[in-house]
C-alpha cells in the first residue's frame, strides 16, 4: 500500500530519459507521479520553451544561450542524443506540448519559471495555462520574488505558486505569504540540516515540496517529517518504496 508524500518526477523520469523531453515526462506519468517538474526559459521570439539551463551544450547538440535562439531553431535540435542513443531525435518540447499532455494524463505539474523572466513571458506562460483550464492542476514556482509577484497579479486565484530556496529565508512563512504562495519548496539539505522547519511550514498552511531527494534514507527522513512532495529523478523506485512500507515491510 502506498504511503508517504507524494512523488515529483523531477524534469520528468529523468534517470530513465533525457531530462525535460516529452519521453522523459511521459515515463513520468507511466511510472505513477502525482506531478511532473518542469523548467521553462524563453525563447528569442517570446515562446516559453522546456529546458534546464540556459545554454544548449548540457543537454543538445546546440551551442550558445537558449533566450539567442527562436522556438523553431530550439525545437529542431537534438534534445536526446547525449543521454543514450535511444532517444535521438528527442526535442526540446514548448510549454504548450507539456500543457496538452497535463490536460489528457492524471498528473498535475509543478512548473518552474526560471530567474529573470520578462512580465510579458511570464504572462505568455500563465495565459497558456488558463487557456487549457489547467489552473487547478499546475503549481508555478520559482526562486525569483519578482516572476511569483508578476504571476501572482495576472493569474487566477487557482493557480497556485512556489517560493523554491536552496536555503531559508529569515522567515520563510512571511516570505511566502508576501508574494501570494501556497508552498514553500525547500532543498533537501536546507531541510534536513533544520527540520522543525517542516513542521512551522506546515503549521503555516504552507505546501512543503522538497526538491531533490533519490535515496532511500533521505526517503525516509523526509517521510518522517510529513512533507508534501518529494521531488525525486526516480520516481518509479520511490514508489515502489512507499509501497513495500518505510520500514522495508
Amino acid at each position: 500500500m502506498q504511503t508517504g508524500p507524494l512523488i515529483v518526477a523531477h524534469r520528468g523520469n529523468s534517470s530513465i530519459a533525457p531530462e525535460n523531453t516529452m519521453a522523459a515526462l511521459v515515463s513520468g506519468v507511466r511510472a505513477g507521479a502525482a506531478y511532473l517538474e518542469i523548467d521553462v526559459h524563453a525563447s528569442a521570439d517570446g515562446v516559453p520553451v522546456v529546458i534546464h539551463d540556459y545554454t544548449l551544450e548540457r543537454t543538445t547538440n546546440g551551442t550558445g544561450r537558449v533566450a539567442d535562439r527562436t522556438a523553431a531553431e530550439l525545437a529542431a535540435l537534438d534534445a536526446g542524443s547525449w543521454h543514450s542513443p535511444p532517444f535521438r531525435g528527442e526535442r526540446v518540447p514548448a510549454l504548450a506540448q507539456v500543457l496538452d499532455l497535463i490536460a489528457a494524463a492524471p498528473a498535475g505539474l509543478l512548473l518552474e519559471v526560471k530567474p529573470f523572466m520578462p512580465r510579458a513571458l511570464t504572462a505568455a506562460i500563465v495565459g497558456e495555462i488558463v487557456a487549457r483550464d489547467l489552473t487547478t492542476r499546475v503549481l508555478l514556482q520559482s526562486y525569483d520574488a519578482n516572476v511569483l509577484r508578476d504571476a501572482r497579479a495576472l493569474a487566477p486565484a487557482a493557480l497556485r505558486l512556489g517560493l523554491l530556496r536552496d536555503e531559508f529565508d529569515a522567515d520563510p512563512v512571511a516570505e511566502a505569504r508576501a508574494l501570494g504562495c501556497a508552498a514553500f519548496n525547500p532543498s533537501v539539505e536546507a531541510l534536513l540540516a533544520t527540520p522543525s522547519m517542516a513542521t512551522t511550514l506546515r503549521d503555516a498552511g504552507l505546501l512543503v515540496m522538497v526538491h531533490t531527494a533519490d535515496h532511500e534514507d533521505t526517503w525516509r527522513a523526509l517521510t518522517a517529517l510529513h512533507v508534501t512532495a518529494v521531488i525525486t529523478n526516480r520516481p518509479a523506485e520511490l514508489l515502489a518504496w512507499q509501497s513495500d512500507g518505510p520500514d522495508g515491510s
